[in-house]
């Protein structure tokens, strides 16, 4: 059986005040399955933390992300320890907060109880999923959006909306300058919603809800972008050169384009979900609140399968794509899946980073092949005809191969 990691020379420190919570975090890396070097690197980087901590005469009751902060800041820049430890900024806060959660998950320091804003955010995000049914990732992004601006107004003080005046929601909406046309209109729809929650709970905020800016949104201005067919072959051609999970990324890329998958719902899938006797997959209640059940098309079965038996890792999770990085075998993250696009076009050199084009290329295919808009909603998911037609404007060039001349004209 290997030593430990912990137990070797080169990382005893019984006196270090974290010391007893090594094992703890040995066995996290273990169960992640990381490289023996990043395991070194964060064990490396926690001792140093504990004995930063002994230095300070902090005790380990009293650590926190207060803690975790001063010690990244302030100390890591300047530091001048002895031994050699990790200096890299990314590498020591990852370690540090996964060590926080191992010690609050066993129950040797505190759970932290939620501040006021911390409060106020969890039962916004309540609200949205129990009233209004939005997506895991809308709540958190909104959630995000709120925490600064409660920060920057409340931090420390109770929650007080007539104290916020007008020209502050603007300034913080609009930002230095440094913000786009889609950031300010992402940044005001995530507080319009929260000021329409309060406004639920009786707080008067009309006059807030009006001073968002709303920028121009011309949405029927431009034709929606879509590849061609030749285009798309090209795409999924790219995964036949040799690159890092070249299955995984064929068969995220095939989901994409032949089922019209989100994202969010590619990173959900499961093995459950896939039918193969009946050749259909089963999607959980998502963005719409509702199930659906979708055709699966043999090229992209093949292509579920080759990533299966071929390159996806022995994992218990269900999940149909998992990490091939430590945590080796855990579900990846929207990330992951913008990733394998994104590489894919800068292989073929194209100037190119949206996912959902591929989701505009199906239902512009599936139109021009003459498919009722019903039926294209269905299969995009949409609770309106209205969406679909969005997806689905045809371009002027194509109407004129087929106008009639006008009636009277020279020919």
């Amino acid at each position: 059986m290997p030593v430990p990691l912990h137990t070797r020379y080169k990382f005893y420190d019984p006196d270090n005040i974290l010391w007893p919570a090594i094992g703890l975090y040995q066995d996290h890396l273990s169960r992640g399955r990381y490289t023996d070097l990043h395991s070194r690197r964060c064990i490396a980087s926690v001792l140093h933390f504990g004995g930063w901590l002994r230095a300070e005469g902090i005790g380990l009751n009293a650590i926190d992300e207060d803690c975790v902060s001063r010690f990244l800041v302030g100390h890591l820049p300047t530091c001048g320890c002895r031994r050699p430890v990790p200096a890299d900024l990314i590498l020591n806060r990852a370690a540090i907060n996964a060590l926080l959660r191992i010690l609050r998950r066993n129950g040797l320091i505190p759970i932290a109880p939620p501040d006021n804003i911390e409060a106020e955010i969890g039962r916004f995000h309540v609200h949205m999923e129990e009233v209004w049914g939005l997506q895991r990732s809308t709540r958190d992004e909104r959630c995000r959006v709120i925490r600064r601006l409660l920060r920057e107004h409340f931090d420390g003080a109770s929650i007080e909306l007539g104290k916020i005046s007008t020209a502050s929601v603007r300034r913080f909406v609009l930002g230095t300058g440094e913000r786009g046309t889609h950031a300010i209109r992402f940044v005001g729809g995530s507080i319009r919603c929260y000021f329409r929650y309060r406004a639920m709970l009786g707080d008067q905020v009309t006059h807030l809800l009006h001073a968002v800016p709303r920028p121009a949104c011309w949405r029927d201005a431009q034709l929606p972008e879509a590849l061609s067919a030749t285009a798309l072959e090209q795409l999924l051609s790219a995964f036949n050169e040799p690159c890092p999970s070249r299955r995984r990324g064929y068969a995220i890329v095939r989901c994409l384009a032949d089922l019209g998958l989100r994202s969010s719902e590619v990173v959900r899938l499961t093995l459950d979900d896939i039918d193969w006797k009946e050749g259909v997959v089963r999607l959980a209640a998502g963005k719409t609140r509702r199930s659906y059940v979708l055709p699966l098309s043999v090229t992209t079965g093949e292509a579920i399968v080759d990533y299966i038996l071929h390159e996806r890792p022995e994992t218990t999770r269900r999940e149909v794509f998992v990490r091939h990085v430590a945590p080796l075998g855990e579900p990846v993250g929207r990330r992951v899946v913008q990733k394998a696009l994104h590489a894919a076009y800068a292989r073929l050199g194209w100037d190119r980073s949206r996912v959902h084009i591929l989701r505009h290329t199906l239902a512009s295919r599936l139109v021009n092949s003459g498919v009722p808009m019903k039926q294209v909603a269905d299969l995009l998911r949409h609770r309106s005809i209205d969406t679909t037609a969005g997806y689905t404007r045809l371009d002027d060039a194509r109407l004129s191969a087929v106008a009639l001349p006008w009636p009277g004209a020279i020919a």
